[in-house]
């Protein structure tokens, strides 16, 4: 069976008896329908504070690596072991829904559901959040046709769309990229979520002073667009265990995490919190350290980092038979995997490798990871959570939960009153193990800019490709000395940092040649086909 016909076969809880177990009272769940609901969090207050697990990976190839998948067979693992656990995950943006992903709720028996629902619409949150980012950008248009009061010269604010469209690049952002998205998921309340939007740098003057989007008094209409929505989404997995769903901002030109306060809630809610990190760890992993575990307060207990066996020949150089044992094509790849783990062990002293098994990984091949694991002094651990379940996890949970109870030291890369040119120097030599990087005249521009406005203070988000850890997606395994090159800096005053732009990735995506959406379908029976 294919992911959606085992979403469909298994037997889903009503959402409240989900929550009942959880002991929220029920006043405070807002069910859409009989499995997805929203929590109120502001009136879940306690002194609990669980664990927090991050999952994250070594570099994406284009078979997935299964960060979800594994994240969410850690959770129903660790519930088999009757572990008060809870996952908090991101929510699936539509453009890689109908593009090349066709769908982000995990895979095989290791899913949460209703998977249709959650890939397409959900709640609406990201609507909201599209909403909210284009009324900016209407209430902009709209002061400067009736008479400019503001003075604005220059608008730098884009509109969004959660689609995937080639033809909006020049003038849209992807609503993932957007930094309503980021606030959204940066914000610990509704107050807070109102006093940043009110922030973003919406324009300039003539004269170069920055005008806000709390100049044009529009921040009340947008707290109001987003009041249902900044509340967490829960919903379960195959074997009803508890998962959030809040936020979904990409993590090759996001922060790539879910938002703060569904991690938050988690931790009030159960002993131990699983999350993830988009794409690999050298983005998604840097980011939630640096940005998001600075700005919410919190520290994870322990990391979780996946790789496959499909990775690493690709890394070492296999094109097309990725089926047939190749121990040395392992050998060859696992540079990659080498330097994910040194990155995670320079912020983490918990770092756990768990390899996502596929039936054509062979015993020769698994023992290379192996090997390279007990050189690093990791543990090593196999999850078959895709075929079995949380029952093919319960390795890995232990595995966590003996890590859970070891002394952690954890620490962030750069320190906040580090100029901006020494933040992207240390996440690009400490991270992507470059000997130098260069800036473009716009991007020297742009730091003087930033130093204009006395925002030299905010941490930095770097956008770059997910697929190496330089800034060219050829490059693969780990490459040493190579030269960064920043085009573009962007300043999301309200999200509160700067987006270093690097390379060519781009915030509205393109359509690939032969995109999902040519496969999903709606039936006779009205039941969705063709998301996976």
């Amino acid at each position: 069976m294919n992911d959606i016909d085992i979403a469909k076969s298994v037997q889903k809880k009503e959402i409240l008896e989900i929550t009942r177990e959880l002991d929220i009272d029920d006043d405070l769940v807002e069910s859409y329908g009989k499995y997805k609901a929203k929590i109120k969090f502001n009136d879940i207050l306690n002194s609990k504070n669980g664990k927090l697990v991050l999952v994250t990976a070594i570099n994406p190839t284009p078979f997935g690596e299964g960060k979800t998948t594994i994240s969410i067979g850690l959770l129903d693992g660790l519930r088999y072991m009757k572990q008060n656990a809870i996952a908090v995950l991101r929510e699936p943006s539509l453009g890689p829904v109908f593009g090349f992903k066709g769908g982000a709720t995990g895979g095989g028996y290791s899913q949460v559901v209703p998977m249709e629902d959650i890939n397409i619409h959900f709640t609406g949150d990201i609507h909201a959040i599209t909403t909210a980012n284009n009324l900016i950008c209407a209430a902009v248009d709209n002061h400067i046709y009736q008479g400019n009061e503001l003075g604005i010269k220059k608008v730098t604010f884009k509109r969004c769309l959660d689609i995937n469209d080639r033809a909006l690049r020049d003038n849209f952002n992807i609503t993932a990229a957007s930094e309503v998205m980021t606030i959204f998921g940066l914000s610990n309340d509704l107050q807070e979520l109102k006093e940043n939007l009110g922030n973003i740098i919406v324009g300039y003057t003539e004269e170069g002073k920055a005008v806000y989007a709390r100049d044009l008094n529009i921040e009340g209409s947008l707290a109001v667009i987003l009041k249902d929505a900044i509340n967490p989404n829960i919903v379960q997995t195959l074997e009803n265990n508890p998962v959030l769903i809040h936020g979904g901002p990409f993590a090759n030109v996001s922060i790539g995490c879910n938002s703060i306060i569904a991690t938050k809630l988690g931790l009030k809610l159960s002993d131990i919190v699983i999350t993830e990190a988009g794409f690999g760890s050298d983005l998604g992993a840097e980011k939630f350290f640096d940005i998001k575990c600075r700005k919410a307060g919190i520290k994870p207990d322990c990391v979780v980092l996946v790789c496959t066996i499909k990775a690493l020949k690709y890394n070492g150089g296999v094109e097309s038979d990725f089926q047939t044992e190749n121990v040395d094509a392992v050998h060859k790849g696992l540079p990659n995997l080498n330097v994910h783990i040194e990155n995670m062990q320079k912020f983490n002293s918990n770092v756990i490798v768990c390899l996502n098994k596929y039936d054509t990984d062979t015993m020769e091949e698994i023992d290379v990871v192996r090997q390279c694991c007990k050189c690093y002094n990791v543990p090593f651990v196999i999850s078959d959570s895709y075929s079995k379940g949380g029952v093919g996890s319960v390795v890995l949970a232990k595995e966590v939960l003996d890590t859970l109870e070891k002394e952690n030291e954890f620490k962030y890369l750069y320190d906040e009153f580090d100029s901006i040119e020494d933040k992207i120097d240390k996440i690009c030599k400490e991270i992507y193990h470059a000997g130098n990087v260069e800036y473009s005249d716009l991007a020297q521009a742009k730091l003087q800019l930033i130093k204009n406005l006395e925002l030299t203070h905010l941490p930095v988000c770097i956008s770059k490709t997910q697929y190496s850890i330089s800034d060219d997606p050829k490059v693969l395994g780990y490459p040493e000395g190579h030269t960064m090159h920043v085009r573009d800096i962007e300043i999301y005053n309200g999200a509160g940092f700067v987006t270093v732009l690097m390379g060519k990735t781009l915030t509205m995506p393109g359509l690939p040649k032969k995109p999902n959406y040519e496969k999903i379908d709606i039936d006779d029976n009205l039941e969705i086909v063709g998301l996976s």
